[in-house]
């Protein structure tokens, strides 16, 4: 058996490659490069004397980047990125539900609710028991495996709110070395929480039929207004959150209430509602029914009473990719038989509130809802364009999707505007993401193009292939970690967690330079998310003005989510209708290349 046949789950990531550290000089000319589209030519020059600064010999920014070169080296770091993660995702202050949590509808089944969900914990039980014993096979791709480090993150792992900067209370850690020990999973329904053991104490999975018979138990017995829901207080922004759970922690019983459901291998949430199509189904998905929901668990199943079903996933510890690959193996799961003995053992989780906490938790249900009520959605479906067509027409399928957004954009909006693009790069060891930015000059010359009236189909065709090859080009610099906004980020970080101890406390202060500000404001932020078993992907937008744009491209169909605030909802309609045109705009004008 060779290297990349290994069916060992983690059997690579002490071999993977590590992730390139670029020089600063390479780093700051991409900068440039990549920001110079967006700016006028004052703001051009005002980056480019910051950047001069910034490759000064003496410069803090050289400093600091020769302690990431030294950090980079040290024993037991495998990523010079490895402390930028939690500080970007666990550092965020403000609510992660619907802001930071993403989610995904599955494929529809024709079972009923309890039966849904019944076999999708049944599946992922059996993925949790499988993954222990490091059964699970690693991805490959193009002949390379990927890490599968993240897997670890998908059972009983818990995001921990915090003052100043959240923690993670997660398995394989050094706090909680291995696998995870739990044997119970945390279901709600109308906001009563109950623990469900899914696994024997010896480690047998319990039956589906078993699981299915408790789930029945907990309907039959949740009270329609439970007195004690705590589900709203995870949508608090992360520092009010924290004060509120150190209150609620204060109580008699609630600290071993919230460790059952920090230590639950996920969460499973039973909703009473139907929805009334796909983009409802969506919307619940994304944020739902909040004293239904506890958004701090890595994975929460979701099922719907007509058994409609997706996940919302906490994102700290998850990208998409890895959750895809997770479904994807849930979907093509064949359950071992296993012997019935009677419904699986259901304790409800109790929590005693005060008065100010059940005030506490009411407003934060309240101004969730609300919250949820000013972000504006709709989904787009095309049956008849997928990547086999795209790929026919001689493009790349992220290509031909990333000029039709911004054609559409430019149309909607009247201008380009900066654009990210989440790549992957789990070909690295503890690799995530990286952050790619999709305007460049052959792409504003795109858009100008196509709505020149003066220009012909050679012309615009001329334009529309230099754009897509420029975009594959800087797609695969970022596939090969060559990109400037996590490096310069990440250089920002060390400065403001060890400046003073390193004796650099002059500030990079990035956000002073238009290059940075202008390239990283977002009018569209987008990933793609593909695989068969899932109809649609999402997230919340990013800004004020931002269109999330979560596109689920096959080769027969692309199903599409685009969020935005309801205050610019027009604009997202606007996008939304010049999207239509745009792609099917784009396979005519390739067909004349013939």
């Amino acid at each position: 058996m060779t290297d990349t046949q290994t069916s060992r789950t983690f059997a690579h990531e002490d071999r993977l490659p590590r992730v390139p550290l670029p020089s600063l000089d390479d780093t700051c000319a991409r900068f440039l490069e990549w920001c110079g589209p967006l700016l006028d030519a004052d703001q051009r020059a005002t980056t480019e004397s910051a950047v001069a600064e910034l490759l000064r010999p003496d410069s803090t920014a050289r400093a600091l980047h020769s302690e990431l070169e030294r950090y980079d080296a040290s024993d037991g770091v495998e990523s010079w990125l490895d402390q930028f993660w939690p500080s970007r995702y666990l550092g965020r202050r403000d609510r992660i539900a619907l802001n930071a949590n993403f989610f995904f509808l599955l494929e529809p089944s024709p079972l009923p609710q309890l039966t849904r969900a019944a076999e999708l914990v049944a599946a992922a039980v059996d993925y949790k028991r499988r993954l222990d014993a490091e059964d699970i096979p690693p991805v490959v791709q193009r002949g390379n495996p990927l890490s599968m480090k993240q897997n670890a993150f998908l059972f009983s792992t818990t995001r921990i709110p915090g003052e100043h900067q959240d923690t993670v209370r997660a398995p394989y850690s050094a706090e909680h070395p291995g696998p995870s020990p739990a044997r119970h999973i945390v279901v709600f329904h109308r906001g009563s929480a109950f623990r469900v053991q899914v696994l024997t104490g010896d480690g047998a999975p319990v039956a589906r039929a078993d699981i299915e018979a408790a789930l029945a138990e907990i309907t039959k017995s949740a009270a329609d207004e439970p007195s004690a829901a705590v589900g709203p207080l995870t949508t608090k922004a992360r520092a009010q959150w924290a004060a509120s759970r150190e209150a609620l922690a204060a109580l008699p019983g609630n600290a071993d209430a919230l460790d059952v459901v920090e230590t639950a291998l996920f969460c499973l949430c039973l909703d009473d509602v139907t929805p009334a199509d796909t983009h409802e189904a969506c919307d619940l998905l994304l944020h739902g029914d909040s004293r239904n929901r506890w958004f701090d668990k890595s994975v929460s199943f979701v099922v719907f009473a007509d058994g409609t079903a997706g996940l919302n996933i906490e994102h700290c510890g998850l990208d998409g990719t890895t959750v895809l690959s997770f479904v994807d193996t849930l979907a093509a799961t064949e359950l071992p038989a296993v012997p019935e003995r009677g419904p699986a053992p259901v304790s409800p989780v109790e929590f005693t509130l005060d008065d100010a906490l059940r005030a506490d938790a009411r407003a934060a249900e309240e101004a969730f809802t609300d919250y949820a009520a000013a972000n504006a959605t709709t989904t787009l479906s095309f049956d008849d364009l997928g990547s086999r067509r795209i790929k026919e027409l001689g493009l790349s399928p992220d290509a031909f999707m990333q000029l039709a957004y911004q054609l559409a954009h430019r149309r909607a909006k009247g201008f380009v505007g900066a654009t990210y693009e989440s790549i992957a790069t789990r070909q690295y060891r503890n690799g995530r993401t990286e952050a790619m930015r999709v305007v460049t000059p052959e792409m504003v010359r795109f858009t100008e193009v196509m709505d020149d009236p003066d220009a012909d189909s050679t012309e615009r065709l001329a334009a529309l292939r230099a754009a897509a090859d420029r975009h594959v080009v800087r797609a695969k610099q970022c596939q090969t970690g060559q990109a400037p906004e996590q490096h310069l980020w990440e250089l920002e970080l060390i400065q403001r967690r060890r400046g003073a101890e390193l004796g650099l406390t002059e500030p990079l202060a990035l956000n002073d330079i238009p290059g940075w500000s202008v390239m990283r404001d977002d009018y569209l932020s987008t990933s793609s998310a593909p695989s068969e078993h899932i109809q649609y992907f999402g997230f919340g937008s990013t800004s004020s003005h931002c269109i999330g744009v979560a596109y689920v491209l096959l080769p027969g169909h692309v199903n599409l989510y685009l969020s935005t605030p309801r205050p610019v909802a027009d604009q997202l309609h606007s996008f939304a209708e010049h999207l239509t045109t745009a792609l099917y705009e784009l396979e005519d004008l390739l067909l004349t290349d013939g």
